[in-house]
């Protein structure tokens, strides 16, 4: 796999996605480039430092100033007070404003890390090191950090470019199976939104990428780091154009809320909400019958996803009415009109949302018991 450089315009300056296999080994010189360190500050979770930690602090610099911070990386973590516990543990160990942090792991470090990074003496450098496939292709790029509170997902965070990400595809060898197929959810959601190419690529291949054929990822991730830069130089700040990259997200961070964020992955979240948007696009009268058919088909063929939960409607719309995307109470989609182009829309009437929502059985043949 050839090295590739993407850059994002930001306005807290411009940085580089730089995908190739085997760049944690050439880090260093990377990370050298951005200019002097006093510190580097590495924050992962326990499982992820296991299977590359050794890689990720031989290809640091600064041998004698490297500081190792790690905590459990699943999504009920994704909270004020591991954000604040990480801010202590900075300033015990002497943390100043030249300092580096490098987040390592999937979208929860990353978004904690992130946070942590933007508020800490009022925002230090970081890096990301993505080591899922929905980091590497979605949540690292773009400056969104974030924590969720009770009353839905993401609700406390804020726009913070990181200086470099730094995406090798050998971090993902190791990567649960379960997790592969979440990060697949969201490139399918790449190609539904901007790229009916890559749509129909993911048609033909699918079940070869599902057995991380090294070549095709290594096409698909490049491909989705190019959409999702371009889109994020356009709108950083998600007051227009950046909203289609929520396509699913509405119904999905639903799910995760009212499940305290404990049956889902975010990619699996992620698919069931694309299945949904889907077919409320399509009962809208907004989605082609044709495109939303093969939307569900493709999202479908990923595998078995956690079942949908058995909750009345009622508290699904609720968590809807509380996503960050709401507008004056008015819940907000992004829709499919066909593959390849997509919209945001906020004038769904709450009936129709709330029928969608009573066909679940429909949705539930893409799933079977199993994942709690």
């Amino acid at each position: 796999m050839r090295t590739q450089r993407i850059r994002v315009r930001s306005a807290y300056g411009d940085y580089q996605v730089i995908c190739g296999a085997g760049l944690l080994a050439r880090a260093a010189e990377e990370i050298r480039a951005l200019g002097g360190f006093t510190n580097v500050f590495v924050v992962s979770s326990p499982r992820v430092w296991r299977a590359v930690g050794r890689r990720v602090l031989r290809g640091l610099p600064l041998a004698d100033h490297k500081r190792v911070i790690l905590f459990d990386d699943h999504e009920a973590a994704k909270q004020m007070k591991t954000v604040e516990s990480l801010c202590r543990s900075l300033s015990r160990a002497g943390a100043d404003r030249k300092s580096l942090l490098v987040a390592v792991g999937g979208g929860v470090v990353g978004d904690v890390a992130g946070f942590a990074a933007a508020s800490y003496l009022r925002g230090v450098a970081l890096a990301h090191v993505p080591t899922t496939l929905v980091a590497q292709v979605d949540s690292a790029i773009g400056g969104k950090t974030g924590v969720n509170l009770p009353g839905g997902k993401n609700l406390v965070g804020a726009f913070y470019a990181p200086r470099l990400v730094l995406v090798d595809p050998t971090t993902l060898r190791t990567l649960p199976q379960r997790e592969f197929r979440g990060g697949m959810a969201e490139i399918i959601k790449y190609g539904a939104i901007a790229d009916k190419e890559l749509f129909s690529f993911l048609e033909k291949n699918l079940e070869r990428l599902l057995k991380r054929d090294a070549a095709l990822l290594a096409q698909v991730t490049r491909r989705c780091a190019v959409i999702k830069a371009r889109v994020v130089s356009k709108d950083e700040r998600e007051s227009g154009m950046r909203e289609i990259l929520n396509f699913g997200h509405t119904f999905g961070h639903a799910l995760e809320s009212v499940t305290r964020y404990r049956r889902y992955q975010h990619g699996e979240a992620v698919a069931w909400g694309m299945m949904a948007a889907a077919l409320l696009g399509h009962e809208a009268g907004i989605t082609r019958p044709d495109d939303a058919a093969r939307i569900i088909s493709l999202v479908r063929r990923l595998g078995a996803l956690p079942p949908w939960p058995k909750v009345n409607p009622r508290e699904l719309l609720d968590a809807m009415r509380s996503d960050k995307k709401a507008r004056a109470g008015k819940l907000r989609f992004v829709f499919v009109p066909r593959i390849g182009k997509a919209i945001s829309h906020d004038g769904i009437p709450e009936g129709l949302v709330e029928r969608i929502l009573h066909h679940a059985p429909y949705l539930r043949a893409a799933s079977r018991r199993g994942h709690g």
